[in-house]
């Protein structure tokens, strides 16, 4: 051969190669269309919560041939295409084969689909001609070369279609047989090697007979190539065909929901969850709700104190459940807390020296700037230490606390450790908040509950493996959290345990319970130095439910949960005690401990309303009033009108006040919802008049 022929030689493959690339550039194989994946999110060990679908309601998830089970792989290849590590895309060899046999024959024999060819079509599907096979073979060739022969082999592996909305092997392996691909029997995975060729036709959901014949002929085929000895193939051949597909995974989905929110690109989303937990949650959960009136439902948080992580979290009780507000998330839901921010209240106090745990209190009637809170049962105890106080969950010694700590001090430690306040029309924070004037989710009290835990140091949660745990920001000292600790571990068990038994779960429990206005919402919130809890019962809508107590409502549920998580351990009762903590007796207390000092009008033995003070002409007291609806359904505003006392005057609903203080004796309110609700004039002079009503 002349030099001249070489140099044309040599040019003619160059302008190959450049139309080549330039071709491929041009046109290159659009995998955009099939980039989306769906994303699925994980407990901690790995197995599915939930999975949410993409385009047209498709399961399709990342597969990663180094996770697929060998033994599907091998059979897949030696199936398909026995030659795929050789060859460059297009088989050659096959192609000459399947051109012979169908001279011959006149007609089409067998096939020269590479797994690459069939990855081609997979990706961009046209009508089965000459022209499209032809398509397919550069379209081959451009994803070996762009991809490789592992990332074709993945390509493939997402995209093979197994009936219905199934792509991928994972998904068929999830929804045929309700685990990952990463460990299949011989049986399950030659059926998910027959599936693709004729998806729909032997769906097992639908054609069980034909799924397992076609199974079967795949089994004796690797028989014949080598891939499975004969016994291990009858064992296969013998084994059940799934009948129908498993439901999407749909545990933790409300967290499911924020960790694909936090995350919108990620496909796969690992998260803290204990996925054995979880589904205990959610049977108790489920428990317990059917056990509720009609709309009401249930949320729990469980948290490992250890790294602040959240094991358990169930928004509701039935998330599909409409009439309940299944898909409301309420642990993220802001609500009146009751009496449950009571104890950070007395942490301060104790920080502040104001009192001690064995500091006398007096509980008796008392005004504070014009309000006279009662207590839940409307009984007084005379005078009682701060521990029975807090324990006894009582009213007017916490809001004489938290006049001397300062509410809006309160509310700006609380903000300052990630659990701000929520206040009506960006009110400042008054003493109402001690009794659940405020708003606040679960979410945010088990925050500062685990704070407790951790010696007073409050630090966000997370369920995000790995997160960083943060310093934190110290609420309350170490020995104030030491001593509210002891103080909650005796406090007087719920209705389904014996005094003392919630001590012999296993551990000791420190707890609070919490009721909000017009018992709308309970609360049960529980640690030890392990684990934090807790529970949330009422209705997404605000709705009363009468008679629903912390105590009796969420209290109950909360110990079942404790008696579901691992066994304590013998050194992890209670919070760490710090150097030299002790309990002192209230005679061996310094003398300005000994007594609390409450800052207010003490009206024991004195009427709430004078004779010349106002009186509430309506609502009457003990009136049930029906409330007016506007079209939309939002209640309308109630009327209030007071007769006598001196102008001007204050209204007070729920110890919230309505409006501002007002020279004339009418005033609006307008209620959130039915329910009990307690409405209090107060007029010039400091007199006041309440009256209980129920709405209805």
């Amino acid at each position: 051969m002349t030099r001249r022929s070489l140099w044309r030689l040599a040019l003619g493959l160059l302008a190959v190669v450049v139309a080549v690339v330039a071709g491929d550039r041009l046109f290159p194989p659009p995998l955009e269309r099939v980039a989306a994946r769906s994303a699925l999110v994980v407990d901690a060990a790995g197995a599915p919560l939930r999975a949410f679908p993409v385009g047209e309601g498709v399961w399709r998830f990342p597969a990663d041939p180094a996770r697929i089970d060998p033994l599907y792989l091998r059979m897949l290849l030696a199936w398909e295409d026995h030659r795929f590590a050789s060859h460059p895309g297009i088989d050659l060899l096959a192609l000459c084969r399947a051109v012979r046999q169908g001279l011959v024959a006149g007609r089409i024999v067998s096939g020269a689909s590479t797994l690459s060819m069939q990855t081609a079509r997979l990706v961009e599907p046209r009508p089965r001609t000459l022209g499209a096979k032809l398509i397919e073979m550069v379209r081959a060739l451009q994803l070996e070369v762009r991809l490789g022969k592992q990332g074709v082999l993945a390509l493939y592996l997402d995209l093979a279609p197994f009936g219905g909305n199934l792509e991928g092997v994972r998904a068929a392996s999830l929804f045929y047989f309700g685990k990952e691909p990463d460990r299949l029997d011989a049986a399950e995975a030659a059926l998910l090697v027959a599936l693709p060729q004729s998806p729909e036709r032997r769906r097992p959901d639908r054609a069980p007979d034909l799924a397992r014949a076609e199974r079967n002929r795949v089994l004796a085929t690797m028989v014949n190539l080598g891939v499975l000895d004969a016994p291990a193939a009858a064992e296969a051949m013998a084994a059940p065909v799934p009948t129908g597909r498993r439901p999407a995974a749909c545990s933790a989905p409300h967290l499911a929901e924020r960790a694909r929110a936090a995350a919108p690109e990620a496909r796969l989303l690992p998260t803290t969850i204990d996925g054995a937990l979880q589904g205990a949650l959610e049977r108790l959960a489920d428990g317990h709700v059917r056990d509720l009136e009609a709309k009401a439902t249930m949320a729990v948080l469980v948290v490992a104190n250890d790294g602040r992580r959240i094991i358990g979290y169930v928004g509701s009780g039935d998330y599909l459940d409409l009439s309940r507000g299944g898909p409301i998330d309420m642990v993220r839901a802001v609500r009146s807390p009751g009496s449950a921010l009571k104890p950070f209240i007395y942490g301060l106090g104790f920080d502040d020296l104001l009192l001690a745990p064995n500091t006398i209190m007096v509980d008796r009637p008392m005004r504070f700037n014009g309000w006279a809170p009662q207590n839940f049962d409307k009984f007084n105890r005379g005078e009682v230490t701060a521990a029975e106080a807090l324990q006894l969950s009582l009213n007017i010694p916490a809001v004489a606390l938290l006049q001397r700590v300062g509410p809006r001090r309160f509310a700006q430690s609380l903000a300052s450790a990630g659990a701000p306040l929520s206040l009506p029309d960006d009110e400042p924070p008054g003493l109402p908040v001690a009794l659940g004037g405020a708003g606040i989710s679960l979410e945010s009290l088990v925050t500062l509950y685990a704070g407790l835990a951790d010696g007073g140091r409050v630090r966000p949660l997370s369920f995000v493996p790995g997160a960083p745990l943060g310093e934190g920001v110290r609420l309350v000292s170490p020995m104030a959290a030491w001593y509210l600790g002891r103080i909650l571990a005796d406090t007087p068990p719920p209705p389904n345990l014996m005094p003392g038994q919630h001590t012999a779960l296993g551990r000791v429990v420190s707890f609070k319970t919490g009721t909000s206005y017009g018992f709308r919402d309970a609360w049960a919130i529980g640690f030890d130095r392990d684990y934090t809890v807790g529970v949330w019962v009422g209705r997404p809508d605000g709705g009363f439910s009468p008679g629903r107590m912390g105590r009796e409502a969420a209290a109950p549920a909360l110990f079942e949960v404790f008696s579901i998580l691992p066994p304590a351990k013998p050194d992890s009762l209670l919070p760490l005690a710090p150097e030299g903590a002790q309990l002192l007796s209230n005679s061996n207390l310094p003398p300005a401990l000994r007594r609390f000092v409450a800052v207010g009008d003490d009206l024991a033995g004195a009427p709430v309303a004078s004779a010349n003070g106002p009186r509430i002409a309506f609502p009457p007291a003990g009136s049930r009033v029906e409330l007016g609806r506007d079209p939309a359904g939002v209640p309308r505003p109630l009327p209030l009108r007071a007769e006598g006392g001196r102008m001007p005057l204050v209204w007070l609903v729920n110890g919230v006040p309505v409006g501002q203080s007002s020279y004339r004796r009418q005033a609006e309110w307008q209620p959130d919802g039915a329910g009990a609700a307690r409405i209090t004039v107060i007029d010039g002079a400091g007199q006041s008049s309440s009256a209980d009503i129920w709405l209805e």
